[in-house]
């Protein structure tokens, strides 16, 4: 079973979290969405206090992390997690009372004919380096994260320090995590949803462009201004305001007026 941390009291809301890292990660957003939900933060398999049970494609981690959830709730995909997030909602819509994607998308590698993602030899560079220096890819991939952001050194900071606080992520668990993100194409699957679904993405997001949404006109994204790939470290009041605006509406919950 995937390790989980489960606070705060409300509607059911379930996290997961990007590529290498761990729910230790959410930082002071968690503190901020406890006011609001009974939060589900879950550890990928083989991230953080996860066990890797093998898990090689992307519908095993998602019913992975459907054996954990909640029976039924909101669930929030940050980057990796958004794509895990899909592919649960795909087998399972019925536990879903809404999706909320966080810097992500359904397909994260650009080709001639989706031109709103990273560059394939990107990743590419990613996957040689990992088979030698996963610490060093990780490192890397945290830098790319705040490029151009606001307090972007400030969230680095953060984000290595929260990474350091549980266990390095199985390297098996990395190499399938990072093929998901080189191979998964969930357009498909994001268009064929049929439940509430919402998009929060930073503007100064380098992996994740801002005007991806255009291609998704019904979903109406949502942009932080200044935020890079983790609006909810650089700006967690303005990400948990949203939050708890959008998703306790949705809900027919009436939201604190205290932020």
């Amino acid at each position: 079973m995937l390790h989980i941390d489960v606070a705060g009291d409300g509607p059911e809301l379930v996290l997961l979290h990007g590529w290498g890292m761990h729910s230790g990660i959410w930082g002071d957003w968690l503190g901020h969405l406890q006011r609001y939900f009974r939060v589900t933060a879950v550890d990928l398999p083989g991230h953080g206090n996860s066990p890797f049970r093998g898990q090689r494609e992307l519908g095993e981690w998602a019913a992975a992390v459907l054996d954990v959830a909640p029976s039924r709730a909101w669930w929030v995909g940050w980057s990796l997690g958004g794509l895990v997030a899909l592919a649960a909602a795909d087998q399972a819509p019925d536990r879903f009372s809404g999706l909320l994607l966080v810097a992500s998308t359904p397909k994260f590698v650009a080709n001639q004919h989706w031109g709103h993602a990273v560059p394939a030899e990107i990743f590419s560079q990613f996957a040689q380096q990992l088979e030698t220096d996963a610490g060093r890819t990780l490192s890397r991939f945290l830098s790319l994260q705040v490029r151009s952001a606001e307090r972007g050194n400030e969230t680095l900071r953060q984000l290595r320090a929260d990474l350091r606080s549980r266990p390095a992520a199985d390297p098996a668990a990395l190499r399938a995590g990072l093929r998901f993100l080189q191979e998964c194409d969930l357009r498909p699957a994001i268009r064929a949803l049929d439940l509430p679904l919402l998009w929060l993405l930073g503007e100064r997001d380098t992996l994740i462009p801002a005007h991806l949404a255009r291609e998704f006109p019904d979903i109406g994204p949502t942009v932080i201004p200044g935020a890079g790939h983790a609006p909810f470290l650089s700006h967690p009041q303005q990400c948990a305001d949203y939050v708890g605006e959008h998703l306790l509406t949705r809900q027919g919950y009436q939201r604190d007026a205290a932020g």
